[in-house]
């Protein structure tokens, strides 16, 4: 009973904890990415960023078989970016950039109404790693492939960098 009680304690620092709901809207546990590198991602259609849907997809076909999966998390909470639908996000990501990356629902990143992982990805209380705020579209959350956040990127930092690419690799 202790060795259950310690395993619960330690998945409450991971994001095996939370399950959410993809784009079309089933359940999606990320405890079946237990052993997988992880970068989620708050995305949006309308922001100069949007772009970098088109790196982030050449990233997942690059890494998928090493074990690497990205997850897009649309989010409305920056200048109104992201006005649309999970249906018409899921086609405009699909049509504009291929993206074959699961997605998720549609959530709120910050604020009162900020979705619990967004709440666990930013507050070292709950992620037991650092404290974070989420500055604009396109922040992305490097996980380990034992579930703990292990680096926060930065919006403007392209899927393709370098920084990105060796915390894959590693």
């Amino acid at each position: 009973m202790e060795n259950l009680q310690a395993q619960n304690n330690a998945d409450n620092q991971t994001i095996y904890q939370f399950t959410v709901e993809d784009i079309n809207g089933k359940l999606f546990a990320l405890a079946d990415l237990k052993g997988k590198k992880v970068m989620i991602v708050n995305t949006a259609s309308k922001c100069g960023l949007t772009p970098q849907y088109k790196e982030l997809e050449a990233l997942y076909q690059q890494y998928k078989k090493k074990d690497f999966i990205i997850i897009g998390f649309p989010a409305n909470n920056f200048l109104g970016q992201e006005p649309g639908s999970n249906e018409q996000i899921a086609s405009f990501c699909s049509i504009n950039y291929g993206v074959s990356f699961p997605m998720m629902s549609k959530i709120s990143v910050k604020g009162k109404n900020m979705h619990p992982l967004y709440q666990f990805l930013t507050q070292k209380s709950k992620n037991g790693v650092e404290d974070s705020k989420v500055k604009w579209n396109f922040q992305k959350y490097l996980i380990g492939r034992d579930g703990k956040l292990e680096k926060v990127i930065d919006p403007k930092t392209l899927p393709s960098s370098d920084e990105v690419k060796q915390w894959i690799e590693k």
